[in-house]
């Protein structure tokens, strides 16, 4: 039975591909907040891909303030509108208090797509508590403060919100070296199913989703070899690229039907096996 204290979901109110009209009349561009936005990486190009497709954008970082103003400056001109917002995820108050100056500024919050995020490579030997507590710090309990705030500040809002919450492909199929970092990655789905439920009873017009990525952005410092490697075990055979993760996070951000869901942007690489990763139990195995 619906609950007449909630806004009831409305499959013809698509107001994160169209604008807003507000009160006045005046019609109002779609707002996204995109965490990690700073730097030059992922977050940046998602943040440039939604300037290009109408959006105001709120962009985020935490230590790369001179990249942030830049980045600012730029996407003033490339799309409708942008700010910046600053704070350490890790503190939920710095969290509510962005998605204040937000709506202070832009009037609405209609989509997050959280990037920001750490990873460090370590042996297992190194690995110390201290590593573990930094990687959950800023990877799980980060996560939790940005989506909480801009969760609760979409509740009141008729249209809801969209959240995007971006993990790693790799937190199915781990590879050695960086064990702190994936069980604090891992997290990610379980907070994406958590906070649809939770978001939903209060306004069923928020969704939240979350991206899997494989690599798509690799380090110009390896090999040819390593990089062809990194191709070959890909069903689609090219590598991935920023603009993958944008492009998924923009469809995640602007349909109306699907939440508490993790999308795989991998290029198949999570459920591909080729003979000779996994030889002993491929078909064409064929004992010495």
């Amino acid at each position: 039975m619906p609950n007449p204290g909630h806004p009831q979901p409305n499959p013809s109110i698509s107001p994160h591909v169209s604008s807003h009209v507000s009160a006045d009349g005046t019609t109002r561009a779609p707002v996204v907040w995109v965490t990690g936005s700073g730097a030059k990486r992922v977050g940046r190009i998602v943040a440039e891909h939604f300037a290009r497709n109408g959006y105001r954008v709120a962009l985020h970082a935490k230590s790369s303030l001179q990249e942030l103003q830049r980045a600012t400056e730029e996407l003033s001109e490339l799309g409708p509108g942008c700010m910046a917002t600053t704070g350490d995820i890790r503190s939920y108050e710095a969290m509510e208090h962005a998605t204040a100056a937000i709506r202070s500024r832009f009037g609405q919050l209609d989509a997050l797509v959280h990037c920001a995020a750490v990873w460090d490579w370590k042996s297992l030997e190194e690995t110390r508590e201290e590593d573990l507590r930094t990687q959950f710090e800023i990877n799980t309990l980060g996560a939790y403060n940005v989506a909480k705030a801009a969760g609760l500040a979409m509740v009141n809002q008729p249209s809801g919100g969209r959240l995007v919450l971006v993990g790693d492909w790799a937190v199915l199929r781990p590879y050695r070296d960086f064990s702190a970092y994936f069980v604090s990655k891992g997290a990610i789905e379980t907070l994406v199913r958590s906070m649809a439920v939770e978001l939903a009873s209060r306004n069923p017009n928020i969704h939240v989703n979350g991206i899997l990525p494989g690599p798509v952005m690799l380090d110009p410092s390896i090999s040819a070899a390593r990089a062809e490697h990194i191709l070959q075990t890909s069903l689609v055979k090219r590598h991935g690229r920023p603009e993958d993760v944008a492009q998924a996070a923009f469809f995640l951000s602007t349909q109306s039907f699907i939440t508490g869901t993790c999308l795989s942007v991998d290029g198949g690489r999570t459920i591909y096996s080729p003979h000779d990763t996994d030889s002993v139990a491929h078909p064409t195995f064929k004992s010495p």
